[in-house]
């Protein structure tokens, strides 16, 4: 998800949608180089985390074992080579280990791969971002929490055409090969996540499910990224990867064309849902609790069920939350009735926070205080 004000302008109709210096040298904290980098200090990470610790777990069981997770939004994922550009801090591990404090099991990445990657025809990825992204999983990792590694907010290229195809996949594939090699030696506790809401920026039906052509397309583009990842063996030829619907979205067209690839037993579906919009993204319907707004959301959930339950399929749903409108006590009620409907399905919430207290932020990096503590422990309870 992007800046909140430019999300607004995108959308105008109500929709629901989903946002080290070695392979082996690891960090239980860091201090920030001159450069906002974060630099290994030492080697304190349980060795079962990096040396292929990889349970004999199913896809189920291993979304029940993720609880409730948090968003690190509009940091790794900023579009710009800034990662502080849209107002947040460098990340610390005193951020990520207060998340955990907290209660949080998982910890979703949000990572923007092109202002950090080469020409063609070999896209290399900057080491010094892919450390970057590495330390801040450690992070998260030192806590035993799992964390989450995708794509995000690289749709400027990343475009669902058949027309394009040819060159994203060739992209896809070296981003990701390098991106799964620097992380194959990981236990299973790193998760990827192929695309985060794959669609045609832009396009009229961007956020109605995109066009046949557009949803194969995605389905082609995914399918290309769990190769990738697979090729690089090892630990990664079995790591749960979390593959979206398009653009992340719950609509009838999108569940009905999305697929699998090679109908992967280690598959997770990935969707997100601000439901219902106007209350919890666009911010002008300031209410939220009556049995009709309860019933609304309980058959949203019902159909993502009766969609994956079917397919034997575990789910997590990356994004989702509500933004600050002077509501509190309904954003409360809200977010622990979505966090039960999770729960009930076996299905992992993961809260978009854009670290901006006036949408959608719960957490104050600067302070590393909780805004609104009571809205992060009704999520956290939902699943313990």
């Amino acid at each position: 998800m992007k800046n909140f004000f430019s999300f607004l302008i995108l959308f105008s109709i109500t929709i629901f949608i989903g946002c080290s210096s070695s392979e082996n040298q690891v960090n239980n904290s860091s201090t920030e180089g001159a450069d906002g980098i974060e630099t290994p200090e030492n080697d304190g990470m349980p060795s079962e985390v990096i040396n292929g610790d990889m349970r004999d777990i199913s896809p189920k069981e291993f979304v029940l074992d993720m609880g409730s997770g948090w968003n690190l939004g509009n940091t790794l994922d900023t579009e710009d080579i800034d990662v502080t550009a849209w107002g947040n801090p460098i990340t610390t591990k005193a951020m990520i280990d207060a998340v955990a404090e907290k209660g949080f099991k998982t910890l979703r990445l949000p990572v923007t791969w092109r202002f950090h990657t080469g020409d063609a025809p070999d896209y290399i990825l900057e080491s010094d971002w892919l450390d970057r992204v590495e330390n801040i999983a450690n992070f998260a990792l030192s806590n035993d929490m799992y964390v989450i590694i995708n794509i995000h907010h690289d749709d400027e290229w990343i475009v669902p055409t058949y027309e394009n195809a040819p060159a994203v996949k060739e992209r896809l594939t070296k981003t990701w090969t390098q991106i799964a090699n620097r992380f194959k030696p990981y236990g299973d506790y790193v998760i990827f996540e192929t695309l985060n809401e794959p669609r045609h920026e832009g396009s009229p039906e961007e956020w109605e499910g995109g066009t046949a052509e557009g949803r194969d397309v995605v389905n082609q583009y995914h399918q290309v990224g769990v190769d990738a990842i697979r090729a690089t063996r090892g630990n990664n030829a079995i790591r749960k990867i979390m593959v979206s619907t398009y653009a992340a979205g719950t609509g009838d067209n999108v569940l009905e064309d999305y697929l699998v690839p090679n109908n992967d037993e280690n598959i997770i579906v990935s969707i997100h849902s601000y439901s219902p919009y106007l209350f919890s993204l666009a911010g002008t319907d300031l209410t939220w609790g009556s049995d009709a707004d309860k019933e609304q959301l309980t058959q949203e959930f019902n159909t993502i069920q009766d969609k994956f339950e079917t397919e034997d399929r575990a789910v997590v749903m990356g994004e989702w939350g509500s933004t600050f409108a002077n509501n509190v006590a309904d954003r409360l009620a809200h977010a622990e009735y979505y966090a039960e409907l999770c729960a009930e399905r076996g299905i992992c919430p993961i809260w978009w926070d854009n670290g901006n207290a006036d949408e959608f932020g719960l957490f104050n990096r600067n302070t590393l205080e909780w805004v609104y503590p009571e809205i992060a422990e009704a999520i956290v309870n939902a699943t313990r």
